[in-house]
């Protein structure tokens, strides 16, 4: 019988288009109720989170359109590649979010994926707002900067 090491699989799905379109304003790690052939799937990295977000529904909080492809192995017992999935929260946390969404128009959009150490999904969720035209000109200048930034250092 093979030991599992710890950290066998690092996986680490990242939505990288949220940055770009939305301002955080607060982030939250939430499991994920996940079926098996799900989180074998995951663990192979065949997931994406650009589509997804998160919604209210009696008082829990689930995402809808997050991407797991099917697991190759699972013939008939595949799962549905974008269901709608439970996610996991402490109430304080889910009231909080709730309250925020609600008063404040926020939304609240999946950040990151990954595995952690003891072998569990995880998902890290955020408070977030849009932003506008003229922000995300700014964030295009930074990103800009930083890069020419890095040039000039891998240069001298």
């Amino acid at each position: 019988m093979a030991i599992k090491k710890k950290n066998e699989y690092k996986v680490e799905i990242v939505n990288r288009r949220a940055d770009f379109e939305y301002s955080f304003i607060d982030t939250f790690e939430a499991g994920i109720v996940l079926t098996g052939t799900e989180i074998k799937s995951i663990r192979k990295g065949n997931a994406n989170l650009r589509d997804a977000y998160c919604f209210f529904k009696k008082e829990e909080l689930y995402i809808k359109s997050l991407f797991i492809a099917e697991y190759s192995f699972a013939h008939q017992f595949n799962h549905e590649t974008r269901r709608t999935r439970k996610l996991l929260l402490r109430r304080g946390q889910l009231r909080k979010l709730e309250k925020q969404v609600k008063e404040r128009s926020y939304t609240i959009i999946p950040v990151r994926l990954y595995i952690t150490d003891r072998g569990f999904a995880k998902i890290e969720i955020a408070l977030a707002q849009g932003k506008k035209v003229h922000d995300k000109r700014q964030s295009i200048k930074e990103r800009d900067v930083k890069r020419e930034l890095s040039r000039m250092k891998k240069m001298y």
